[in-house]
């Protein structure tokens, strides 16, 4: 049966921000995409808590409308296919569809409905730049309607099964975080002994005198040249000789890997770009980003050949015969490394920036070159095989969301018994 015949369909709006008596008093919860955050995983099933509120003034001059608590909501905008119940009377942005649910329709099992149809619903928006579900689509949504004790029954058995599926995620997401830590760990054991024991932990007065003197620290600017890259500007003039080029922005830049998918093109004089040209060896990091990403390392392989790079991509290019890449990179993954760039980071809200010259003073043990290559063959290692144990979670976590889906779309569908089921059957 279409939901708008057994629940009143509604949306809501943004009060104009051109008055500002509307954003005074502000008392209403108001859900808008900002509140999205909490339903990605499907675990929130019911939501109390919204980033912004409006105001009674500012509600009742627009179209808003307060829906009653047990009203089910529904993304359709940009992040779309996102779904929950309110916990409280709430108001919504014009990005959601509601449904207040009549005599013949329970909420919770209007909820388990909307997740089992998601896939679907992700499929039929449209839009190039954000996704929408059109009005006219959600008024053609269509739910099976058992009677309202088998639409509780259905509710209570998906309640009850997919709370064990998310604790076992849980558990898998924890593991992985463990293994995260332990991989930041074995590189610092590896490449810096002794500093773990450190109880400080603070960089770098208290550890440095533990240093083995056939390790001593250098300023890294003395064995390593830093390549800055290339200013995109749209309204740069080109003349004479010009060649186009792939470049590497940040978002190409992760911690311990490039990632190639997104590259761009630029067009740029034949100058600029030998000045801004990569070569196999190089370590690239990025001048700013996640605090706890800051002054991470990684090591371009040459995977894509006369490759450029933005200016906020800074190259580092170690001496061959004096400092390993590979020792490098891993090097600013260890706990000094994390230390020296979350001291010296010039930090904002959540996110950080270094510079030049704060790379090049990084202080750095250096042994020889080929204890270098062989302490990094070593770390590597640990980190190898730690990362086929999150492969494997990442796999676990799948293969549970997928379970998760195939066993909510069998319950509200009736492929199943809910009142003889135990759920831990059913063909994915």
């Amino acid at each position: 049966m279409p939901i708008r015949l057994i629940a009143r369909l509604g949306s809501g709006h943004t009060p104009s921000r051109r008055m500002p008596e509307y954003w005074d008093n502000c008392t209403v919860p108001w859900v808008t995409l900002a509140d999205v955050w909490q339903l990605r995983s499907g675990i929130t099933d019911v939501i109390t808590e919204t980033k912004e509120k409006i105001s009674t003034l500012g509600l009742s001059n627009s179209a808003a409308v307060k829906h009653p608590a047990g009203t089910v909501i529904l993304s359709r905008t940009a992040s779309v296919g996102f779904s929950a119940i309110m916990g409280a009377d709430m108001a919504t942005s014009q990005d959601f569809a509601t449904w207040t649910c009549g005599p013949k329709l329970d909420p919770r099992y209007l909820l388990h409905c909307l997740r089992a149809m998601a896939p679907d619903l992700k499929r039929i928006s449209t839009g190039s730049t954000h996704k929408t579900i059109y009005m006219p689509d959600i008024e053609q949504l269509r739910v099976p309607t058992p009677s309202m004790a088998e639409q509780r029954r259905i509710a209570d058995f998906l309640d009850s099964e997919i709370t064990r599926i998310n604790a076992l995620s849980s558990l898998r997401k924890a593991q992985h975080t463990h293994l995260d830590e332990r991989g930041y760990a074995a590189v610092s054991e590896v490449l810096v002994p002794g500093i773990l024991s450190n109880p400080a932990g603070s960089w770098p007065w208290v550890w440095l005198p533990q240093m083995p003197p056939d390790r001593p620290l250098v300023r890294l600017g003395y064995f390593c040249r830093l390549q800055t890259g290339l200013t995109v500007d749209g309204k740069r003039e080109i003349s004479g000789d010009a060649v186009t080029r792939p470049y590497l922005r940040v978002a190409n830049v992760q911690a311990g890997r490039v990632d190639l998918n997104n590259l761009s093109e630029i067009t740029v004089p034949t100058d600029v770009a030998s000045r801004a040209t990569l070569r196999a060896g190089d370590v690239l990091m990025t001048e700013g980003g996640d605090l706890d990403k800051l002054g991470r390392g990684t090591v371009w392989r040459g995977e894509v050949s006369n490759c450029l790079h933005q200016n906020h991509v800074f190259v580092l290019r170690p001496e061959s015969n004096s400092l390993d890449a590979d020792y490098l990179a891993l090097m600013t993954r260890t706990l000094h490394g994390r230390n020296y760039f979350g001291s010296t980071g010039v930090k904002t809200t959540n996110l950080a920036s270094t510079n030049s010259n704060k790379i090049l003073s990084f202080p750095i043990p250096l042994p020889s070159v080929t204890e270098q290559h062989n302490l990094a063959k070593r770390a590597q290692k640990e980190l190898d095989n730690i990362a086929t144990a999150c492969q494997l979670l990442d796999r676990q976590l799948k293969i549970l969301a997928e379970r998760r889906q195939a066993l909510i779309t069998a319950a509200v569908t009736g492929q199943i018994d809910v009142s003889t089921a135990s759920g831990r059957g059913i063909e994915e």
